[in-house]
């Protein structure tokens, strides 16, 4: 199956390549624009920390800009351009827009599969937008961003990965020439200055390139429906998620809590009545246990008739935060308004 898989790579592997040669060539346009635009991405798929990281960003910059946030909007039934609303459903907006929507509600979040017509529409019906944070795009090219955000997954080194189906890679390591930050995610909490210096020599492409080592936190879990229960440390809990890469929220619920049983789905899971048919028996076979989920997972579930009361007393979900490990610079956020105001030279022809 390895081999197989290494085979069928061949072909995704060829067809980045020849992308990349025809817009490093101008067959295909990368349009710049004046409004400027943070684009935070990756070069592989699934759960690296890219939607936390663009809620830090966004969250800080709506104090100094009028903000909008743009993604593609994985996994939506609709097609083209749409302004998520706190009242959309997560199947036309897609689930982490409408987490953003619901996080900051007076936030402009737009869904749209073509960013660069997008960012048009942006700044024709709404010119009071000044910043335009752009969730995944980097890969695409179409958009030059002002700067680019890159998320690497400390727990899936790049450079030992390969290309889809074979890995989880979806654009080339060369790729990386293009940004202008690194951030890795999911570190250990002692990681070791060796581990660093490390990730910098493998990273540290280009001399303006910054690198920050980062991992997600977990907060208070927040009952999703109103309740008489609470959620303690070392309660029992099942865990129940559907993200792209579900192990370190797995790990991090472990440190907490006792799990007593662990619900995996696939990332963008829609629930259908067999899954809530499950979880219900679940919680019959433990009568003590709370139901602790993601917070993308939560956006899914709030509205959802297929809920019932024995689960909306027991479903809590755990929003993340981003923290800086020590090592690297604690003040991420002021150096990256420092680089997008011109403060601090950006090679113009990343």
């Amino acid at each position: 199956m390895g081999f197989l898989m290494k085979l069928l790579s061949y072909p995704y592997r060829m067809a980045i390549t020849l992308r990349h040669w025809m817009f490093n060539c101008g067959l295909l346009k990368s349009e710049s624009f004046s409004i400027p635009i943070i684009c935070v991405g990756n070069i592989t798929v699934g759960g690296t920390g890219k939607t936390p990281t663009a809620e830090m960003i966004l969250g800080y910059m709506k104090d100094h800009y009028n903000v909008a946030l743009l993604s593609r909007g994985y996994g939506r039934r609709t097609k083209g351009y749409l302004e998520v609303k706190t009242s959309s459903s997560y199947r036309d907006v897609g689930d982490e827009p409408l987490q953003i929507k619901l996080k900051f509600p007076d936030a402009l979040v737009v869904v749209c599969e073509k960013r660069a017509d997008a960012i048009h529409r942006i700044m024709r019906d709404h010119p009071e937008v000044n910043l335009i944070v752009m969730d995944d795009g980097f890969q695409h090219r179409h958009v030059n961003a002002r700067i680019n955000v890159v998320i690497i997954d400390s727990t899936r080194p790049y450079y030992e990965d390969d290309f889809l189906p074979a890995g989880t890679l979806r654009d080339k390591v060369s790729s990386l020439d293009r940004a202008h930050y690194f951030i890795v995610t999911k570190c250990p909490v002692d990681m070791q200055p060796l581990d660093q210096r490390i990730w910098r020599k493998n990273l540290h492409r280009i001399a303006y390139q910054k690198i920050y080592f980062t991992r997600v936190v977990p907060t208070h879990a927040v009952a999703l429906f109103p309740t008489q229960n609470v959620l303690e440390a070392g309660a029992e809990v099942i865990v129940m998620s559907g993200i792209g890469n579900p192990r370190a929220f797995v790990s991090g619920v472990k440190k907490s809590y006792k799990v007593v049983a662990n619900l995996t789905f696939p990332d963008h899971h829609v629930y259908s009545v067999a899954d809530i048919e499950r979880i219900v028996a679940l919680l019959e076979k433990h009568p003590k246990a709370m139901i602790l989920t993601t917070e993308k997972d939560s956006v899914k579930l709030r509205r959802s008739k297929r809920v019932p009361d024995v689960m909306r007393e027991r479903l809590f979900f755990q929003p993340l935060k981003v923290e800086f490990l020590e090592g690297s610079d604690p003040d991420f956020l002021g150096t990256l308004k420092s680089d997008l105001e011109g403060k601090v030279h950006l090679d113009p022809n990343v």
